[in-house]
């Protein structure tokens, strides 16, 4: 496995993500079917990503998406407004005024508490960003002089939103291979988006195909298993065990069969309950393991952990911080980011690192 090379700072962002953003309801401590009112925020797993560098590690950021032109989208455009997050590249669709044609993406999600599982009900057929199609971005004008990005991110809940989506997926990750930006790539394995367009046996046709043009790709046991076909030996059905020796060769069989990959992890989580989990992560770079052990955290909303893993693992590789740190730095970031509502990072770089260095919770003031 050869080592990832970041590009120097001389272009126009740090990371740039491409993906559905979608407006999230939350019931906070009640039910989706059950509630009167509902806080809102916006979130999509890649998007989630390129915020949390932006807002937790201050790096420059840009989102390539499309959202419907009615006020659903422009609420959703002022969320990703005040999260730092450059939207030069948000593709603006002409709204029928009905939604017949074209609409935004709404995720009902509850946190879920102790024995009560987290649940997600999405809304998000025929959203703008899944009717892209090859040649509705200038992936040339992005990555090459004129802009460029130091980081590209996209995943698996993208590349299954239509055919097309992941065709524009493939059309990006060639220009961003043209100018030397490295690719981190989430699995992130959505049974309700994959069921109905062939399932499994698509997934994988899709994702294997897609992964041989990552130098980063991400996932849990779940993912490796669903999007590729690769499982994990002693893990059973409820995850209540992850044995590290699965994980490892698990990794190394990914590696083998992608040698284009530079770097594989995987987050591991146990979930003795919905608001008490065990949280660490894995990953092989350079033919070398690292693991940050499980650790026993408190949930508040665990939707956007994943996410905020990958970015504070990105942010520790264009930080040129070294493979353990980064990784420590995304298993802390994904833990104080479940502490807090939403999908995205509230977390600041002082909390990332006092907990990398296994601070206490005693109060700061």
């Amino acid at each position: 496995m050869q080592a990832i090379q970041t590009p120097d700072t001389g272009r126009r962002w740090d990371c740039l993500s491409l993906g559905e953003v979608m407006l999230r309801l939350d019931p906070g401590e009640s039910r989706i079917h059950t509630t009167r009112q509902f806080q809102v925020w916006e979130g999509g797993g890649e998007y989630n990503v390129t915020r949390g560098l932006r807002r937790c590690f201050g790096l420059r950021a840009a989102v390539v998406t499309a959202l419907a032109d009615n006020a659903i989208g422009r609420l959703v455009e002022d969320f990703i407004l005040q999260g730092g997050v450059d939207t030069s590249f948000l593709k603006w669709v002409p709204y029928d005024g009905v939604g017949r044609t074209v609409r935004n993406g709404l995720n009902f999600t509850e946190r879920g508490y102790g024995v009560r599982a987290a649940a997600g009900c999405s809304d998000r057929g025929h959203t703008a960003i899944s009717q892209v199609k090859p040649g509705d971005f200038d992936w040339e004008t992005i990555f090459g002089p004129a802009n460029g990005s130091r980081w590209f991110h996209t995943g698996g809940i993208f590349a299954a939103l239509s055919a097309s989506t992941a065709e524009v997926a493939v059309e990006a990750m060639d220009a961003a291979r043209k100018y030397g930006t490295p690719i981190s790539y989430d699995l992130n394995y959505r049974d309700s988006l994959w069921k109905s367009i062939g399932g499994q046996a698509k997934a994988q046709e899709v994702n294997r195909e897609i992964v041989r043009k990552v130098d980063l790709l991400l996932g849990n046991e779940e993912d490796f298993t669903a999007m590729l076909g690769v499982k994990v030996k002693g893990v059973s059905g409820d995850f209540a065990e992850l044995p590290i020796e699965g994980y490892e060769e698990m990794l190394r069989e990914v590696a083998r069969l992608y040698p284009n990959l530079k770097l594989v992890a995987s987050t591991l989580r146990t979930a003795y309950t919905a608001s008490r989990n065990a949280w660490g992560a894995i990953a092989l770079y350079e033919d070398k393991i690292t693991h940050v052990a499980q650790r026993d955290i408190d949930i508040f909303d665990r939707v956007g952990g994943g996410d905020s893993f990958a970015s504070g693992l990105i942010y520790g590789l264009l930080a040129a911080k070294g493979i353990d740190w980064a990784v420590r730095c995304g298993v802390a970031h994904g833990a104080l980011a479940m502490t807090t509502p939403g999908d995205t990072s509230m977390a600041t770089l002082a909390e990332v690192e006092r907990a990398i260095q296994g601070g206490s919770a005693r109060i700061a003031r």
